[in-house]
């Protein structure tokens, strides 16, 4: 069992173990020494995002790294997916970021990949814990310190390639909004979609170290749709903290999810040739309607467990060109190695620029089976396979629906949260059964 990494690196309060600072120049110490064997000395790149405790995570870790024999450098203020890109482009031995995600300001994390782009395994992962523990054990003072100078070219760098990814791509016509929920993408954004033509309303695009996620971004979609409409645009756009995942709005102000982003992606790279073996991975959270629209294009659809990582990995084992998760994370291998934002959003603005068609059109026939999400803190993560209470109320669930529904239970991979999903043809047996499992949880292991 990992104690540390989560489904998305190490997470926690910024400033609580284990994103205390004793800890966090722990992580750099290990990660050092485990890349030590690859190459003398290890070459490691670090970005973060825009909560106020990024700086001084960001300036902890390098010294760790820095004295475990690692040169440093710094990308600054980028989006998750860009460090991915550059350690892999550069020769870097791994990249770092430091991030939360879509979790609120007060949180943060560390995120590691490899030279190869690509998130680090479990394996390795464990590796690096085993390692931490074994230093924290010894370790006194830790070093006051500022982060390297950023180097702006990393910046650069990272737009150009999504320049190129879509040299084609022209949006004159195109009214669009830009939610860049105060968070990395806030960096990259304006620049990037300027010089594509258009006309494109810039919101949430003003990080102040504490409103990242707040009533903004990806985590709330309703938010870009609801100013899509006002503002009678083509379609919003918007993307949570650290931009390795984009949600839409259409015309109509209706939120378009990844869900029916993997959609329209399916049928426009098949229809290319690019869609290797007619399979799309989803998750276990992906809805049953996008599952069957699929079917009648005959591309089939598997599941994985919620992790873009995971996601990943069935993808590579069925040598699929597409996979994502209903959050927002899709991911193209044949443009990154992982969950881009960026990317996702020039990706769809180019299906639309192609085909001539508006986003509603292009997702029409996703008939989406009513779905519930119920979040419930827990104060500990007891395997719920073990609490009989819970594993009889899911069962009755499964019982009942059969066929017509779905019942995913599952703990979150980056909170203390137990999620709760059902999906039914009828919303009343959807809301009755979440209802009874998210009790049976709180009962037992509520917080």
């Amino acid at each position: 069992m990992r104690k540390l990494f989560g489904t998305d690196g190490i997470r926690a309060v910024a400033g609580e173990a284990p994103l205390d600072a004793k800890t966090i120049h722990a992580v750099g110490l290990a990660l050092a020494h485990q890349l030590n064997g690859s190459e003398q000395p290890p070459r490691v790149l670090l970005g973060m995002d825009t909560r106020e405790s990024s700086n001084w995570i960001a300036a902890t870790i390098a010294a760790g790294l820095t004295e475990g024999g690692a040169h440093v450098e710094n990308a600054g203020v980028v989006t998750t997916p860009a460090i991915a890109f550059l350690a892999r482009k550069h020769g870097f031995s791994a990249g770092v970021v430091i991030s939360a995600s879509h979790n609120p300001w007060q949180d943060n994390g560390i995120k590691v990949f490899g030279s190869d782009g690509y998130k680090l395994p479990d394996e390795t992962e464990l590796r690096i814990e085993a390692e931490i523990f074994r230093r924290l054990e010894n370790l006194e003072a830790v070093p006051a310190d500022t982060p390297p100078a950023i180097n702006q070219k990393y910046h650069r760098d990272y737009e150009q390639f999504l320049r190129v990814a879509f040299p084609d791509l022209n949006l004159n016509g195109l009214h669009v909004v830009l939610d860049c929920a105060n968070g990395a993408s806030s960096a990259i954004a304006p620049e990037l979609f300027a010089h594509l033509g258009g006309n494109f309303e810039l919101t949430h695009a003003a990080p102040d170290g504490r409103n990242i996620n707040a009533n903004c971004g990806a985590l709330h979609p309703d938010v870009v749709a609801a100013e899509t409409k006002k503002l009678k645009a083509s379609l919003g756009i918007t993307f949570d903290g650290d931009a390795d995942r984009a949600m839409f709005a259409d015309a109509h102000g209706n939120v378009v999810n990844g869900d029916a982003v993997m959609l329209l992606a399916a049928r426009d790279m098949r229809a290319r040739g690019l869609l290797r073996n007619d399979t799309v991975v989803a998750t276990t959270m992906s809805n049953m309607g996008l599952e069957a629209a699929l079917r009648r294009d005959a591309i089939r659809m598997l599941r994985a467990p919620v992790g873009d990582k995971y996601v990943l990995e069935r993808m590579q084992q069925e040598q699929a060109s597409l996979g994502g998760e209903q959050s927002g994370h899709i991911l193209f291998p044949h443009l990154a190695t992982t969950g881009d934002g960026l990317l996702t959003a020039l990706v769809v603005l180019d299906v639309i620029h192609r085909s001539g068609r508006a986003l509603h059109e292009l997702v029409a026939d996703l008939k989406v089976f009513p779905q519930v999400i119920l979040n419930v803190r827990v104060r500990e993560k007891k395997p719920l396979d073990q609490i009989a209470t819970v594993t009889d109320t899911i069962r009755n669930a499964e019982t009942e629906l059969a066929e017509s529904g779905r019942v995913v239970v599952r703990y979150s991979g980056t909170e203390a949260l137990a999620r709760v999903m059902i999906e039914a043809e009828s919303e009343e047996a959807m809301h009755r059964h979440a209802d009874r499992i998210a009790a049976a949880i709180r009962a037992e292991l509520g917080a």
